[in-house]
């Protein structure tokens, strides 16, 4: 336990320099840019060295890993954030434990998330995710809405009961004009993010940036960035 704390706290502090570094290079506070740890098939184990190394902000991609994992963390004065593709059916569970939902796309999410979120009487914030590698009217691959959806969707959060629209989440596109351009693909959600907070101007999150790309994402303005693998190490593969 002791060698994988040691591991952690290194890995943490590479990942604080990057960070550190990009700030710096885009005239930016450190300050500004909250690191969220992606533990997606981490053990609480991890989650529980991660918090006693000063991280606060912690994120899972699938439900049934992550509500069994938020009961054991509990106890942790922790923010947990939802990442992943998220189905109705699961929205119930994830707005027991999730303070943050990154991934909605959708109208008929909007519903189901208010729904749950008064049920356990909660406020969710909830980012709209983005798909830049979408057809107009299209989720992408990855999930998310095409740039031209993201007003209707921030209007259905803001008018329901128990969530919030508080920003836009993207995930670097691997096909159309942005793959392989993730500098450009952060721009270009800095720019739909200035156009949200017009008419939404609590909706100030950007969360975009993984352990590749996260330099690109601060210089693009990121406020989130969501770090797993340069943290943690390399995922195991899951049976």
């Amino acid at each position: 336990m002791t060698d994988r704390k040691t591991e952690l706290a290194r890995n943490l502090a590479r990942v604080e320099e990057r960070i550190f570094s990009a700030c710096a290079a885009a005239g930016r506070e450190r300050e500004e840019v909250t690191l969220i740890v992606v533990t997606k098939t981490y053990p609480a184990s991890d989650v529980r060295l991660l918090a006693e190394l000063g991280v606060r902000h912690v994120a899972e991609n699938r439900d049934q890993d992550a509500a069994p994992k938020a009961a054991e963390c509990s106890d942790l004065p922790l923010t947990w954030h939802f990442v992943g593709q998220l189905q109705t059916n699961k929205v119930r569970s994830v707005a027991s434990y999730a303070d943050v939902v990154h991934s909605v796309d959708r109208v008929r999410l909007v519903t189901a998330l208010s729904a749950a979120a008064v049920r356990a009487g909660r406020q969710l914030d909830c980012l709209v995710q983005v798909a830049l590698d979408a057809e107009s009217g299209n989720r992408g691959e990855r999930g998310g809405v095409s740039p031209d959806g993201v007003a209707e969707l921030a209007a259905a959060l803001d008018a329901a009961e128990g969530v919030r629209a508080a920003g836009v989440m993207t995930v670097a596109p691997l096909a159309g004009p942005f793959a392989g351009r993730p500098r450009a693909a952060f721009d270009r959600l800095k720019e739909i993010s200035t156009g949200l907070r017009a008419a939404h101007p609590a909706a100030n999150m950007v969360s975009a940036g993984m352990s590749a790309d996260l330099d690109d994402a601060v210089a693009a303005g990121a406020t989130h960035v969501r770090v797993g693998s340069a943290v943690l190490g390399v995922r195991p593969r899951l049976g």
